[in-house]
């Protein structure tokens, strides 16, 4: 006989996907409802033992899992996106995909997926404050960092990279800044002045990698400094009593722009008071006879700030009993340069006279020098002819006395030596009576020479006379 055996399966196989671990990349900009294919587990058993559903676990709001059949009849597994993904907030997730048989008890298995979301640059920069203020003082060095502003890009790779740049500025902010474009630090390029602008605007964009952008707004507040001493409106001025007012202003702000005022010097300190915070000159007493009627005061405006900055202001004040006929003299400073001009070429002029008076001084003395020399160098004597009876005795003993001599000097170092006669003593004597020497050593007597009448007849044909015998030249 024939005998039949029928097997009846039992759930002894669990299912088993052929991958223990499956890596999903996904765009973030995935549309909800896109799939993503899954290989399905298997499951040697039959029937009812086969796998029979699939699970997500732990479960997430952003996949599901659809099992069923294709157009084929072949068993499909897919991952469904449910919900719109988000880089920024999860830029990675994992779960467990779980098949379970229909055996009792139930087998499964299990698979690891990973989903990793890509990146799109749908994310602009956005700065940690929409608008920044920064305070610096004014007188901070080119170079000095101002502030820094910083923006943020949740994208990834280079479409989170940034870069910093100043869009717009307002007045002279343009040439004023600088700003890092790494680090979006701002920079002075130049020292800034409170008094030309106490506040700067500035815009600065952030630019991501993939070219979306982002701008906020940047204020720099300038802390004055006490650079400026106080300015006076009128410095020197003449004015009537019995009240004026010494006006200052100073560029400064704040307490280095509070002026306080001060008498330094006056022709009569006691005759005037000038008011601490207004300036005001006034008079102390009343003026008498005895007062000098020209005032002089000298006002120091000092302001507040540290170190104080001053400045001084000259007043000239006459004191008069009627002002109908009052013309103050007013000295220009255009006058003052033309009379210290005039006073200097004065000078000038006074000295190069003294120099010229002084040269010709000297030259004429030096002139007068040389001739005293030159009258020394030689000596020229001539005996008289007809003379008294003393002198004459005198002459006939071999002596003739100086006082009847002509005294001449000679040149030397040439060969014709010319000499001229001085203011004579006595008449001019023969010429054959005469000795000629050449310096007081070699001057000597004449000797004894008897005198005749024929000598003392005038010898018209070899004598000269006075009026003609003016000068002799010898070899």
């Amino acid at each position: 006989f024939r005998v039949e055996v029928t097997l009846v399966d039992i759930n002894d196989h669990s299912p088993v996907f052929p991958n223990d671990r499956v890596t999903f990349k996904i765009l973030e900009t995935s549309e909800p409802g896109s799939r993503f294919p899954l290989e399905v587990a298997r499951d040697l058993d039959i029937g009812r033992n086969t796998v029979q559903d699939y699970s997500i676990s732990p479960e997430t709001e952003y996949f599901t899992v659809s099992y069923g059949t294709g157009i084929t009849g072949k068993k499909s597994l897919e991952l469904v996106l449910e919900k719109p993904l988000d880089r920024e907030k999860q830029a990675e997730m994992g779960f467990s995909v779980i098949a379970v048989d229909g055996g009792s008890p139930p087998r499964s298995g299990t698979t690891e997926i990973n989903v990793v979301i890509l990146d799109v640059n749908d994310n602009a920069p956005k700065f940690t404050q929409e608008e920044y203020i920064g305070k610096i003082l004014e007188n901070m060095p080119e170079g000095s960092v101002v502030l820094t502003v910083l923006a943020n890009d949740p994208d990834a790779g280079v479409n989170g990279d940034i870069t910093y740049q100043l869009s717009q500025a307002v007045g002279q902010s343009v040439s004023a800044f600088v700003i890092d474009h790494v680090t979006g630090e701002i920079k002075l390029t130049k020292p800034l002045d409170f008094e030309a602008a106490q506040m700067h605007e500035l815009s600065v964009r952030a630019t991501d990698g993939g070219g979306l952008s982002a701008i906020c707004k940047v204020l720099v507040e300038l802390v004055d400094v006490n650079d400026n001493a106080p300015e006076l409106v009128v410095s020197s001025f003449s004015s009537p009593l019995p009240e004026n007012t010494v006006v200052a202003v100073d560029a400064d702000s704040g307490q280095n722009s509070w002026l306080s005022y001060h008498l330094l010097r006056a022709t009569d300190p006691g005759l005037f008071s000038v008011g601490l915070q207004s300036g005001e000159v006034r008079l102390r007493r009343p003026v008498t006879e005895r007062d000098s009627v020209k005032q002089k005061l000298l006002v120091l405006v000092r302001d507040n700030g540290k170190p104080p900055l001053s400045a001084t202001a000259a007043l000239s004040a006459l004191l008069l009993k009627d002002f109908s006929d009052v013309r103050l003299p007013h000295s220009s400073p255009a006058s003052e340069d033309q009379a210290a001009s005039l006073t200097t070429y004065l000078i000038i002029a006074l000295v190069f006279v003294s120099l010229l008076f002084l040269i010709s001084t000297a030259v004429l003395v030096a002139r007068k020098v040389c001739r005293r020399k030159e009258l020394k160098a030689g000596h020229v004597l001539y005996a008289a002819d007809t003379l008294q009876s003393g002198p004459a005795d005198a002459a006939a003993a071999g002596t003739l006395p100086r006082a009847y001599c002509y005294e001449i000097s000679l040149t030397t170092g040439s060969g014709n030596s010319e000499f001229r006669f001085l203011k004579p003593i006595l008449p001019s004597l023969p010429p054959q009576h005469c000795a000629v020497g050449q310096g007081p050593e070699e001057e000597q007597d004449f000797p004894g020479v008897p005198v005749s009448t024929e000598d003392m007849a005038p010898d018209n044909a070899g004598a000269l006379s006075a009026g003609q015998f003016n000068a002799l030249s010898f070899s």
